[in-house]
């Protein structure tokens, strides 16, 4: 039970950030820091982009 209410805690802390602009502005900055950090921690899509820079590499040497 200890774990659901620290989890609505946490979603009732975020909707409060998100009623100011400037506090949802810096959440989705770093929303997409911590996104491209973990594609390039996963080693399942560091893989796939890989795979992509190989064929565009490939299709620009032709």
């Amino acid at each position: 039970m200890v774990l659901l209410d620290t989890i609505l805690y946490a979603f009732v802390t975020v909707n409060g950030f998100a009623m100011s602009p400037v506090m949802l502005v810096v959440l989705a900055f770093l929303g997409a820091y911590l996104g491209v950090r973990a594609v390039e921690t996963i080693p399942f899509t560091r893989r796939i982009i890989e795979r992509r820079e190989a064929q565009a590499a490939a299709a620009e040497s032709e």
